[in-house]
Protein backbone atom coordinates (compact mmCIF):
# COMPACT_ATOMS: atom_id res chain seq x y z
CA UNK A 1 0.00 0.00 0.00
CA UNK A 2 1.76 3.15 -1.25
CA UNK A 3 0.21 6.51 -0.43
CA UNK A 4 0.92 9.54 -2.58
CA UNK A 5 1.52 12.37 -0.12
CA UNK A 6 1.41 16.04 -1.08
CA UNK A 7 3.85 16.90 1.68
CA UNK A 8 5.49 15.39 4.71
CA UNK A 9 2.79 15.43 7.35
CA UNK A 10 3.32 14.97 11.05
CA UNK A 11 -0.18 16.18 11.96
CA UNK A 12 -1.92 13.04 10.73
CA UNK A 13 -1.05 9.35 11.00
CA UNK A 14 -2.50 6.09 9.73
CA UNK A 15 -3.64 3.40 12.13
CA UNK A 16 -5.01 -0.07 11.48
CA UNK A 17 -7.03 -2.45 13.62
CA UNK A 18 -8.74 -5.71 12.65
CA UNK A 19 -7.60 -5.12 9.07
CA UNK A 20 -9.31 -1.71 8.87
CA UNK A 21 -7.01 1.26 8.16
CA UNK A 22 -7.99 4.80 9.10
CA UNK A 23 -6.42 8.19 9.75
CA UNK A 24 -6.23 10.11 13.03
CA UNK A 25 -4.88 13.52 14.01
CA UNK A 26 -2.26 13.83 16.71
CA UNK A 27 -3.63 17.08 18.14
CA UNK A 28 -7.08 15.53 18.63
CA UNK A 29 -5.63 12.37 20.15
CA UNK A 30 -3.55 14.46 22.54
CA UNK A 31 -6.70 15.87 24.18
CA UNK A 32 -7.50 12.33 25.42
CA UNK A 33 -11.16 13.35 25.27
CA UNK A 34 -12.31 11.88 21.96
CA UNK A 35 -12.42 8.91 19.66
CA UNK A 36 -12.08 9.90 16.04
CA UNK A 37 -10.96 8.77 12.63
CA UNK A 38 -11.26 9.13 8.88
CA UNK A 39 -11.85 5.96 6.86
CA UNK A 40 -10.21 4.80 3.64
CA UNK A 41 -11.83 2.64 0.97
CA UNK A 42 -10.07 -0.45 2.39
CA UNK A 43 -11.12 -3.05 4.94
CA UNK A 44 -14.82 -3.36 4.10
CA UNK A 45 -17.14 -5.78 2.30
CA UNK A 46 -18.70 -3.69 -0.48
CA UNK A 47 -18.08 -4.78 -4.08
CA UNK A 48 -17.31 -3.30 -7.50
CA UNK A 49 -16.86 0.44 -7.74
CA UNK A 50 -18.05 0.68 -4.11
CA UNK A 51 -15.27 -1.58 -2.85
CA UNK A 52 -14.53 -1.94 -0.14
CA UNK A 53 -15.43 0.42 2.73
CA UNK A 54 -18.45 2.28 1.33
CA UNK A 55 -20.27 4.08 4.15
CA UNK A 56 -23.22 5.46 2.20
CA UNK A 57 -26.73 4.05 2.07
CA UNK A 58 -27.50 6.22 -0.99
CA UNK A 59 -24.93 5.01 -3.56
CA UNK A 60 -26.75 1.82 -4.59
CA UNK A 61 -24.94 -0.52 -2.19
CA UNK A 62 -26.47 -3.47 -0.35
CA UNK A 63 -27.61 -1.92 2.96
CA UNK A 64 -26.27 -4.91 4.90
CA UNK A 65 -22.83 -4.36 3.39
CA UNK A 66 -22.96 -0.74 4.53
CA UNK A 67 -24.01 -1.81 8.03
CA UNK A 68 -21.16 -4.31 8.19
CA UNK A 69 -18.77 -1.58 7.10
CA UNK A 70 -20.01 0.65 9.93
CA UNK A 71 -19.58 -2.24 12.36
CA UNK A 72 -16.00 -2.70 11.18
CA UNK A 73 -15.24 1.01 11.54
CA UNK A 74 -16.72 0.92 15.04
CA UNK A 75 -14.56 -2.03 16.02
CA UNK A 76 -11.46 -0.29 14.66
CA UNK A 77 -11.99 3.19 16.11
CA UNK A 78 -13.79 2.05 19.25
CA UNK A 79 -17.48 2.95 19.10
CA UNK A 80 -20.82 1.17 19.14
CA UNK A 81 -22.52 1.68 15.74
CA UNK A 82 -25.81 2.20 17.58
CA UNK A 83 -24.30 5.41 18.99
CA UNK A 84 -23.91 6.91 15.52
CA UNK A 85 -25.58 10.13 14.42
CA UNK A 86 -25.33 10.62 10.66
CA UNK A 87 -25.41 13.86 8.69
CA UNK A 88 -27.70 14.52 5.73
CA UNK A 89 -25.44 16.60 3.52
CA UNK A 90 -26.64 18.94 0.78
CA UNK A 91 -23.74 21.45 0.61
CA UNK A 92 -25.29 23.88 3.09
CA UNK A 93 -23.77 25.63 6.09
CA UNK A 94 -26.45 24.24 8.43
CA UNK A 95 -25.11 22.91 11.74
CA UNK A 96 -27.25 20.72 14.02
CA UNK A 97 -26.96 20.59 17.80
CA UNK A 98 -27.00 16.84 18.49
CA UNK A 99 -28.50 15.54 21.73
CA UNK A 100 -29.09 12.13 23.29
CA UNK A 101 -32.45 12.03 21.46
CA UNK A 102 -30.51 11.79 18.17
CA UNK A 103 -28.67 8.58 19.07
CA UNK A 104 -28.78 6.11 16.18
CA UNK A 105 -30.30 8.48 13.63
CA UNK A 106 -29.39 7.45 10.12
CA UNK A 107 -28.24 4.02 11.32
CA UNK A 108 -30.75 2.38 13.68
CA UNK A 109 -33.34 5.14 13.44
CA UNK A 110 -34.62 7.10 10.42
CA UNK A 111 -33.31 10.60 9.86
CA UNK A 112 -35.82 13.25 10.94
CA UNK A 113 -33.80 16.11 9.47
CA UNK A 114 -32.46 17.20 6.11
CA UNK A 115 -29.85 19.68 4.92
CA UNK A 116 -27.40 19.06 7.77
CA UNK A 117 -23.74 19.42 6.78
CA UNK A 118 -22.37 19.98 10.27
CA UNK A 119 -23.05 18.65 13.76
CA UNK A 120 -21.98 19.65 17.26
CA UNK A 121 -22.50 17.91 20.61
CA UNK A 122 -21.36 17.77 24.22
CA UNK A 123 -22.95 14.37 24.91
CA UNK A 124 -20.34 11.69 25.72
CA UNK A 125 -20.81 8.42 23.88
CA UNK A 126 -22.44 9.80 20.74
CA UNK A 127 -20.44 9.36 17.53
CA UNK A 128 -20.94 12.03 14.88
CA UNK A 129 -20.40 10.91 11.28
CA UNK A 130 -20.10 12.91 8.05
CA UNK A 131 -19.26 11.64 4.57
CA UNK A 132 -16.77 12.40 1.78
CA UNK A 133 -15.34 11.64 -1.63
CA UNK A 134 -13.24 14.82 -2.27
CA UNK A 135 -14.92 17.47 -0.09
CA UNK A 136 -13.24 18.71 3.07
CA UNK A 137 -13.85 17.23 6.55
CA UNK A 138 -13.48 19.68 9.46
CA UNK A 139 -12.92 18.36 13.00
CA UNK A 140 -13.25 20.47 16.18
CA UNK A 141 -12.55 19.56 19.82
CA UNK A 142 -13.13 21.96 22.72
CA UNK A 143 -10.98 20.64 25.60
CA UNK A 144 -12.31 23.26 28.03
CA UNK A 145 -16.06 22.70 27.65
CA UNK A 146 -15.78 19.06 26.49
CA UNK A 147 -17.61 19.51 23.20
CA UNK A 148 -16.98 18.52 19.59
CA UNK A 149 -17.98 19.55 16.09
CA UNK A 150 -17.73 17.81 12.73
CA UNK A 151 -18.54 19.51 9.43
CA UNK A 152 -18.56 18.83 5.69
CA UNK A 153 -17.17 21.67 3.57
CA UNK A 154 -17.25 21.39 -0.23
CA UNK A 155 -16.64 24.44 -2.35
CA UNK A 156 -20.05 25.87 -1.53
CA UNK A 157 -19.59 25.28 2.19
CA UNK A 158 -16.07 26.69 2.07
CA UNK A 159 -17.24 29.84 0.27
CA UNK A 160 -19.92 30.09 2.96
CA UNK A 161 -17.24 29.70 5.67
CA UNK A 162 -18.64 26.49 7.12
CA UNK A 163 -15.75 26.24 9.58
CA UNK A 164 -16.50 29.66 11.04
CA UNK A 165 -20.22 28.85 11.20
CA UNK A 166 -19.47 25.65 13.13
CA UNK A 167 -17.24 27.51 15.60
CA UNK A 168 -19.92 30.15 16.15
CA UNK A 169 -22.56 27.46 16.79
CA UNK A 170 -20.22 25.82 19.34
CA UNK A 171 -19.74 29.19 21.02
CA UNK A 172 -23.51 29.73 21.22
CA UNK A 173 -24.23 26.21 22.50
CA UNK A 174 -21.27 25.52 24.79
CA UNK A 175 -19.39 28.76 25.39
CA UNK A 176 -16.51 27.61 23.18
CA UNK A 177 -13.68 30.08 22.61
CA UNK A 178 -11.90 29.60 19.26
CA UNK A 179 -8.42 29.99 20.73
CA UNK A 180 -8.98 26.89 22.87
CA UNK A 181 -10.20 24.67 20.02
CA UNK A 182 -8.14 21.89 18.51
CA UNK A 183 -9.07 21.60 14.84
CA UNK A 184 -8.15 19.48 11.83
CA UNK A 185 -8.71 19.59 8.08
CA UNK A 186 -9.14 16.04 6.82
CA UNK A 187 -8.14 14.19 3.63
CA UNK A 188 -9.74 15.78 0.57
CA UNK A 189 -8.95 16.95 -2.94
CA UNK A 190 -5.75 18.97 -3.46
CA UNK A 191 -5.25 22.09 -5.57
CA UNK A 192 -3.45 20.21 -8.35
CA UNK A 193 -6.51 18.00 -8.85
CA UNK A 194 -9.30 20.51 -8.29
CA UNK A 195 -10.16 22.37 -11.47
CA UNK A 196 -13.06 24.83 -11.25
CA UNK A 197 -14.85 27.10 -13.68
CA UNK A 198 -14.55 30.87 -13.77
CA UNK A 199 -17.87 31.43 -11.99
CA UNK A 200 -16.65 29.43 -8.97
CA UNK A 201 -13.27 31.17 -9.11
CA UNK A 202 -14.95 34.58 -9.00
CA UNK A 203 -16.86 33.59 -5.85
CA UNK A 204 -13.59 32.72 -4.11
CA UNK A 205 -11.83 35.84 -5.37
CA UNK A 206 -14.60 37.91 -3.81
CA UNK A 207 -14.90 35.99 -0.54
CA UNK A 208 -11.13 35.67 -0.03
CA UNK A 209 -10.12 38.99 -1.56
CA UNK A 210 -7.24 39.54 0.87
CA UNK A 211 -5.78 36.09 0.09
CA UNK A 212 -6.41 35.74 -3.66
CA UNK A 213 -2.90 34.64 -4.62
CA UNK A 214 -1.71 31.47 -6.37
CA UNK A 215 -1.63 29.53 -3.11
CA UNK A 216 -5.43 29.81 -3.12
CA UNK A 217 -6.31 30.02 -6.81
CA UNK A 218 -4.55 30.27 -10.14
CA UNK A 219 -5.75 30.62 -13.70
CA UNK A 220 -4.65 28.31 -16.52
CA UNK A 221 -4.33 29.12 -20.25
CA UNK A 222 -7.68 27.42 -20.95
CA UNK A 223 -9.38 29.95 -18.61
CA UNK A 224 -10.08 27.29 -15.99
CA UNK A 225 -8.74 27.59 -12.45
CA UNK A 226 -7.12 25.37 -9.85
CA UNK A 227 -8.64 25.94 -6.40
CA UNK A 228 -6.98 25.10 -3.09
CA UNK A 229 -9.73 24.10 -0.64
CA UNK A 230 -7.12 23.23 2.02
CA UNK A 231 -5.78 26.78 1.95
CA UNK A 232 -9.28 28.30 1.84
CA UNK A 233 -10.39 26.35 4.90
CA UNK A 234 -7.14 27.17 6.69
CA UNK A 235 -7.87 30.87 6.11
CA UNK A 236 -11.43 30.46 7.36
CA UNK A 237 -10.35 28.72 10.57
CA UNK A 238 -7.47 31.07 11.36
CA UNK A 239 -9.64 34.14 10.75
CA UNK A 240 -12.28 32.60 13.03
CA UNK A 241 -9.72 32.53 15.86
CA UNK A 242 -8.12 29.06 15.72
CA UNK A 243 -4.47 29.27 16.74
CA UNK A 244 -2.07 28.04 14.03
CA UNK A 245 -0.42 25.62 16.46
CA UNK A 246 -3.85 24.08 17.18
CA UNK A 247 -4.69 23.41 13.51
CA UNK A 248 -3.75 20.13 11.79
CA UNK A 249 -3.54 19.90 7.99
CA UNK A 250 -4.18 16.83 5.78
CA UNK A 251 -1.26 16.42 3.37
CA UNK A 252 -3.05 13.62 1.49
CA UNK A 253 -5.32 14.04 -1.52
CA UNK A 254 -8.32 11.83 -2.23
CA UNK A 255 -8.02 12.29 -6.00
CA UNK A 256 -4.30 11.41 -6.03
CA UNK A 257 -5.06 8.10 -4.26
CA UNK A 258 -8.15 6.68 -6.01
CA UNK A 259 -7.26 3.05 -5.22
CA UNK A 260 -7.08 3.85 -1.50
CA UNK A 261 -9.61 6.67 -1.07
CA UNK A 262 -12.93 7.40 -2.76
CA UNK A 263 -12.76 10.36 -5.14
CA UNK A 264 -15.68 11.79 -7.09
CA UNK A 265 -13.33 13.51 -9.55
CA UNK A 266 -11.08 10.53 -10.14
CA UNK A 267 -13.98 8.07 -10.60
CA UNK A 268 -16.28 10.25 -12.68
CA UNK A 269 -18.88 9.89 -9.94
CA UNK A 270 -18.83 6.07 -9.70
CA UNK A 271 -17.75 5.73 -6.09
CA UNK A 272 -18.71 5.15 -2.50
CA UNK A 273 -18.30 7.48 0.46
CA UNK A 274 -15.72 7.58 3.21
CA UNK A 275 -16.60 8.67 6.72
CA UNK A 276 -15.26 11.10 9.28
CA UNK A 277 -16.04 10.11 12.87
CA UNK A 278 -15.78 12.16 16.06
CA UNK A 279 -17.22 11.64 19.52
CA UNK A 280 -16.51 12.38 23.17
CA UNK A 281 -15.31 9.45 25.22
CA UNK A 282 -17.58 8.28 28.01
CA UNK A 283 -16.17 8.65 31.51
Amino acid sequence: MVWKMKSENRDMRKKEKHGVPYFVFRNLEDTKLVRHGFSTRLGGVSKGHLAEMNLSFTRGDDPECVRENFRRMGAAIGFDPESLVLSQQTHTTNVRLVTEADRGKGYTEPLEYTDVDGMITNVPGLMLATFYADCVPLFFVDPIHHAVGLSHSGWKGTAGRMGAVTIERMKEAFGTEPEHLRAAIGPSICQDCYEVSEDVALIFKKEFRAHADERLLYRKPDHKYQLNLWRANEIVLLEAGIRPEHLAMPGICTCCNPDLLFSHRASGGRRGNMGAFLGLCEA
